[in-house]
């Protein structure tokens, strides 16, 4: 995916290769992505950085608290995560963002192996179906008790997960700010900054326990 090229980005330097999650471990926030984008993450190496998505993603972290600025341009541009890590489903950018049920698998013990550093997490954002129903997948493996009926993915929807030897977390799910829906007003700033505040005060209701 990085041989194919915007014209904008014809003189860049393309990440090109699998993009690692951002944050720190210590974070209580967890937000969940699709896959770097081709001309965003893929081309920069960072998580939402330089394309619409990140162009609404990074001033609704910054207006909640979770990040230091509002911009998320180039890696190395000032923009880091505040108490929050931000992952994807996958690591590579599958052709036309659509990706396989192999390169779910396969991407899966990345995600694994992130949860079992993330010891702090206390609310997740899933940001879309695919990475909602991925990291709720991700959770039952790791003995988190699934609700009856089964989480369905809705923006501002949210469950309460419990385990028998881990502290509860809660699974939120919103609309990702793709193009696709953003463009269409099927996700505005303000929807997105609603997901992100309840987060937040689900954080501070957890330090006041």
């Amino acid at each position: 995916m990085a041989r194919a090229r915007k014209p904008e980005f014809a003189s860049f330097a393309y990440w090109g290769r699998p993009v690692p999650g951002l944050g720190s471990a210590d974070a209580q926030l967890l937000i969940v992505g699709l896959a770097p984008a081709a001309h965003g993450g893929n081309r920069t190496g960072r998580m939402f950085t330089g394309d619409g998505s990140a162009a609404w993603l990074a001033p609704a972290l910054f207006r909640a608290g979770f990040a230091t600025q509002p911009t998320s341009n180039t890696a190395g541009d000032g923009f880091a995560l505040r108490n929050a890590f931000m992952t994807a489903a996958l690591r590579c950018a599958p052709p036309k963002n659509k990706p396989t049920l192999n390169e779910l698998r396969n991407c899966a013990d990345h995600m694994r192996d992130e949860l079992d550093a993330l010891q702090s997490v206390r609310v997740v954002v899933g940001l879309g179906k695919i990475a909602f129903n991925t990291i709720l997948e991700r959770l039952r493996e790791r003995g988190y008790g699934i609700p009856k009926p089964r989480p369905r993915f809705a923006h501002g929807a949210e469950y309460e997960l419990k385990s028998p030897d881990r502290q509860p977390l809660r699974l939120m799910a919103s609309f990702h700010p793709s193009r696709q829906n953003t463009n269409t007003g099927k996700l505005t700033r303000a929807m997105l900054d609603g997901v992100f505040r309840r987060a937040r005060s689900l954080l501070r209701s957890h330090e006041r326990e």
